[in-house]
């Protein structure tokens, strides 16, 4: 249905999406419990915070597969 260059993009997408989003989660908890003595809390962001995660990780995510797609030309 698609071709291969765009099946190759939504899927390396997908994989950044999910590795990234775990990624930038514990780098959200480091920063909000950086000043305290107590180590590390896991905690969820706001939705405001969620939000902004999630368009910075599209735009990456996006660059990420046509700079993939760019290399992987025949």
């Amino acid at each position: 249905m698609f071709s291969r260059g765009f099946d190759l993009i939504i899927i390396s997408m997908i994989v950044f999406g999910v590795l990234n989003l775990i990624e930038n989660l514990i780098h959200y908890n480091i920063g909000r419990s950086s000043n305290d003595n107590v180590g590390f809390i896991f905690f969820m962001p706001t939705f405001n915070d969620f939000i902004k995660i999630i368009c910075v990780m599209i735009v990456f995510g996006f660059a990420q597969g046509i700079i993939t797609e760019l290399f992987m030309k025949d």
